[in-house]
């Protein structure tokens, strides 16, 4: 008569391997007690802290290029919904996403290399003039003569001062080259750096593009389990203040730089493109356009244009006037109903924390705030009794 396995021996075969399939019996005593259930709701929320933060730590180099990623993957989100429902993805989903992707890949370059062509050939002229400046010194500019008071004194000063040969020499040893090959070691390694950090943008872009339903529908469930419905809301808001805010602030400023890129052709500023470009990228933020057409002006006036530096500043205050209190604030306040006020707050607040990050981590905060702020005191007010 076969006997039951023991209690304490594994089933093993014939041959003397334990089977697998059979576990043995173990009495109470010999097994770990199992956690109640307070115990292990607190091991598990620890467990997920520890890994929460050593995937944060691990990833902390990288969090502004998956940020970056997130962003315009939210604001070109409904261009990319009407294209994906123009030409269905196929079995492999890979063209679409790979063509938005390459698309904004040659926004951001086409961009810098025009810039950088254009850097490279003042670059050449800059060098001429050093060389020029040492020989000869820096002749007296014209602008002193059209001061409206001091004219001969500051122009006496310049000639004395500057507009010799020994007064190149001597500014010109003032120069740490160690210092300036410091620098320029530093800017290369910062260029390597954030071009890598871009490549790693575009490829998180492709993947967000790739499975944006997948990743979206995960977003709401989580939302919605860890905050109930206002979970949702609250990140439909900060969605929807993104949209605002590239749209307020992206392409109200790539406006900006295209009219004052106009007004600087046709004031015969030097380089008209390039300084548009540079006021398109200025307007992005709050007051910063006021900084790039001040330096357009100041070249002019510098050659002793008058007229057309007034002109610049004048269509500078006008445009900027405008898109900053009327355009923008009917963008961005507009699809959240977030007053002008807090949108600005939170760009200048966002900016200096985060950087450039901030101007539209900045405002997606504020919206949620805002949001947060009158569903608590809406409720409040439905739960007032009446008189």
């Amino acid at each position: 008569m076969a006997h039951p396995p023991s209690l304490t021996s594994p089933v093993t075969h014939p041959d003397g391997v334990l089977d697998p399939r059979v576990e043995p019996d173990l009495p109470p005593s010999a097994g770990a007690h199992p956690l109640s259930g307070a115990a292990q709701g607190v091991a598990r929320l620890t467990l997920v802290v520890v890994l929460a933060g050593l995937g944060l730590w691990v990833l902390h180099h990288f969090i502004p290029a998956l940020v970056w990623a997130v962003i315009l993957a939210i604001a070109l989100g409904p261009l990319y919904a009407r294209a994906e429902r123009r030409w269905p993805p196929g079995g492999h989903n890979i063209a679409l996403p790979a063509l938005f992707t390459a698309g904004v890949a040659l926004v951001f370059l086409i961009p810098l290399v025009v810039l950088g062509v254009q850097a490279a050939r003042e670059a050449h002229d800059v060098a001429g003039w050093v060389r020029s400046f040492e020989k000869t010194g820096i002749p007296v500019p014209e602008l002193l003569g059209h001061l409206p008071f001091g004219a001969a004194q500051a122009q006496a000063w310049w000639a004395e001062t500057l507009s010799h040969p020994a007064a190149g020499s001597e500014l010109l040893q003032h120069f740490d080259k160690s210092a300036v090959l410091g620098a320029t070691r530093s800017l290369g390694a910062e260029i390597v750096r954030r071009t890598v950090l871009f490549g790693f943008s575009l490829v998180a872009l492709f993947f967000l593009f790739r499975d944006r339903r997948t990743v979206v529908a995960q977003v709401l469930t989580a939302s919605a389990k860890l905050f109930g419905p206002r979970g949702e809301r609250v990140a439909r808001q900060m969605v929807a203040s993104v949209h605002g805010t590239v749209n307020g602030l992206v392409l109200v400023g790539l406006g900006e730089g295209v009219l004052l890129g106009i007004v600087y052709f046709f004031a015969s500023v030097p380089h008209p493109v390039l300084l548009g470009a540079l006021t398109a990228v200025a307007a992005m933020i709050p007051f910063g356009a006021p900084l790039v057409f001040g330096l357009g002006a100041a070249f002019l006036l510098a050659n002793g244009a008058v007229v057309p530096a007034a002109v610049v500043v004048a269509a500078g205050l006008v445009v900027t006037f405008v898109a900053d209190h009327f355009v923008r604030p009917a963008l961005i306040g507009g699809t959240t109903r977030l007053p002008f006020l807090w949108v600005l707050l939170g760009i200048l607040g966002g900016v200096e924390t985060f950087g450039l990050l901030g101007l539209f981590l900045g405002p997606a905060v504020m919206a949620a705030l805002i949001l947060l702020w009158r569903d608590f005191t809406h409720g409040a007010e439905i739960e007032e009794p009446r008189a």
